[in-house]
């Protein structure tokens, strides 16, 4: 026991994020994972389903909703409720054109560093492809990688595959048929994250 706590307290001592450690610890120790949930049962207008295609469907409608409900409730009263097309609200609010932005290229060694900066996980987006395998084929891949990238770069145009996220349902608390108990977790691909902090 007094070894567990000595490793225990090494861990926090070490950490930069005392609270996300501290918070490992506790999970650790109590044997609670996070994982996501298999929904076998959901309360689907007051009916409860096990058909996974409607579950799915109805809790695509559920968040989808939830963050329209938000942005609604956000920009109430500043004309965006019934102005649907983005480009027309942009159009109206912002009348002031802007320069052009110019996106300096990249090079193998920037995308190595941002590869190298990703956290090592095993979880994967739609690619299948996790942060911790890119880290492990990085010195096959980087050329080919700063070849598309730089493609990105100099025609503006931001490839649709990589806009893709798989969007998971987290259990939070309460009962496990409504959704309202859930969070949505968004798996991006490994590829978005790395051009994304070029770009930034």
């Amino acid at each position: 026991m007094s070894a567990k706590k000595l490793y225990y307290n090494k861990l926090l001592l070490k950490s930069n994020n005392k609270p996300k450690t501290t918070w490992n610890i506790v999970k650790t120790i109590s044997n609670n994972k996070d994982t996501i949930n298999n929904i076998s049962t959901m309360n689907i207008k007051n009916k409860i389903s096990s058909n996974p295609q409607a579950i799915a469907n109805a809790c695509n409608t559920y968040f989808s909703s939830v963050a329209e409900n938000l942005l609604i409730k956000n920009f109430l009263g500043k004309n965006i409720i019934n102005n649907k097309d983005a480009i027309s609200y942009l159009h109206q609010n912002f009348r002031q054109s802007f320069s052009m932005m110019k996106l300096r290229n990249t090079t193998t060694y920037e995308i190595e560093k941002r590869i190298h900066s990703l956290k090592c996980k095993n979880s994967y987006g739609r690619d299948e492809i996790s942060s911790r395998i890119l880290k492990a084929s990085t010195p096959y891949v980087s050329s080919p990688i700063t070849y598309i990238f730089k493609k990105i770069l100099s025609t503006g145009i931001f490839p649709d595959r990589l806009k893709f996220s798989e969007v998971m349902p987290l259990y939070k608390e309460g009962d496990k048929t409504e959704f309202s108990n859930y969070r949505p977790i968004s798996l991006l691909t490994s590829f978005s994250k790395i051009i994304e902090k070029i770009i930034h």
